[in-house]
């Protein structure tokens, strides 16, 4: 794995160090501090431009009414980056690297190759939403969108020869100008506070297509590459021996996750409302791509509304395609043991990317493809994740509790449930 992933300040490393033995006497807050970052990376993948097409198709469909399965993905997302973070603290591994010891070759080989794909497909969507971003906001062909995007990713990617901490800053950043954009749009839009509310706690779905989209939500909600990245974030960032200072590294982390996964929740909410207010309130239940979007909410809520669509799409784009290259990498180096430079996997990624808008293909539609290729991937992350966490041998102190065993296998088999019936829906009922 790159080496940047794990380096940290010393002053960091200290006062984590001072938290975990009990020396320190600051704040909550100020002791939280040192361990925050690596949710808020892996959180990205759950706001990225794929979960922008995702939401906004079901809002404008069918208003209110799939809200609760945007709650119902991001508490599995809590579950999965929790499981996939306490891995990585308890082993000092990776996902990617527990799997190359311990299955056969061929298996080992047949999930890198299988992984790399969904990574692309990931890569796809992240970068044409990015390009889609500067299109919207600077007028300019989507050609040359993407090529300022290749550009602005391979900058921030440079930042990782500072260490990995401005690297977090930049993409914690960007997750908050996400998190400003939709707060303002959720007040211009002055949703129906009472049908939100009802909603979000309320199971019900309006015929196939909603289920079809229902799947789609989770599949842009609960993203593979984003499991492999999280247990990489963890398991060298800060290490201890000791069994009660493990436990405590574990719990600030788990508050890392639940405040990431927390506002990822909020934005993804927020984006569904922000379709249903406007577009299906309208009777506008066919807009259906980020275009159309953008240029119809200038005249129902005003330009500042575009303008901020535009603005927040553009930073999905940028922050969750830097962390999928990152992701990438951990990916080929924990199965393979090989690595290449992040500016030649930037450089190859982006080439399915290019092509697309050189073509001239309709961006949401491909956004929309790639979540189904996502599909394919998720179960072969999940399942090797609660297999390893539930060995007492592997984990130690942080083994599964059997409640947490069994509700992991559970949320897996809702999770592959739900993709097998977008495949088939997409496949055979040609609905996509």
């Amino acid at each position: 794995m790159p080496d940047e992933i794990h380096r940290y300040d010393k002053s960091t490393l200290e006062s984590a160090q001072d938290v975990l033995s009990g020396r320190s006497r600051k704040s909550f807050f100020l002791r939280l501090l040192p361990f925050l970052g690596p949710a808020f990376i892996a959180s990205v993948a759950y706001m990225d431009p794929g979960n922008f097409a995702a939401n906004l198709q079901g809002g404008a469909q069918f208003g209110y009414t799939l809200l609760w399965v945007v709650v119902a993905s991001d508490l599995v997302g809590v579950v999965i980056q929790t499981l996939s973070a306490k891995l990585g603290i308890a082993t000092g591994r990776n996902l990617a690297e527990l799997c190359r010891d311990t299955f056969p070759r061929p298996v080992v080989v047949s999930l890198w190759v299988l992984m790399e794909l969904v990574a692309m497909a990931t890569d796809l969507a992240e970068f044409i939403g990015a390009a889609v971003g500067f299109n919207l906001l600077l007028g300019i062909p989507l050609w040359m969108a993407g090529l300022l995007t290749a550009a602005a990713t391979i900058i921030i990617l440079g930042l990782e020869r500072f260490g990995f901490r401005p690297l977090e800053a930049v993409i914690t950043a960007f997750v908050g100008v996400i998190s400003v954009c939709y707060l303002i749009e959720t007040v211009l839009d002055r949703p129906d506070w009472g049908n939100v509310l009802l909603h979000a706690v309320k199971p019900e779905l309006a015929g196939p297509e909603s289920i079809l989209l229902a799947a789609g939500i989770l599949g842009a909600t609960v993203m593979p590459h984003a499991i492999f990245l999280h247990s990489a974030l963890t398991q060298g960032r800060i290490s201890v021996r000791d069994p009660a200072q493990l436990r405590r590294l574990y719990r600030y982390e788990h508050i890392d996750v639940l405040i990431a996964m927390g506002m990822a929740g909020l934005i993804n909410a927020a984006m569904l409302i922000m379709a249903a207010s406007t577009f299906h309130r309208a009777g506008m239940t066919s807009v259906g791509t980020l275009a159309e979007a953008h240029h119809t909410l200038e005249p129902l809520l005003g330009p500042a509304a575009s303008l901020i669509f535009a603005l927040s799409l553009l930073a999905s784009g940028l922050s969750s395609a830097s962390v999928g290259t990152m992701a990438g990498q951990i990916i080929m180096q924990g199965f393979l043991h090989r690595q290449i430079s992040p500016w030649i996997r930037r450089l190859v990624t982006m080439v399915p990317s290019l092509i697309v808008l050189f073509a001239g293909w309709e961006p949401t539609r491909v956004l929309v493809i790639s979540q189904v290729a996502l599909s394919f991937g998720l179960p072969f992350a999940i399942l090797p994740l609660a297999y390893f966490t539930s060995r007492a041998s592997l984990m130690g102190e942080l083994v599964n509790r059997r409640i947490t065993t069994l509700a992991t296998w559970a949320v897996t088999a809702m999770i592959i449930t739900l993709n097998l019936y977008l495949l088939y829906a997409t496949f055979l009922g040609g609905r996509l």
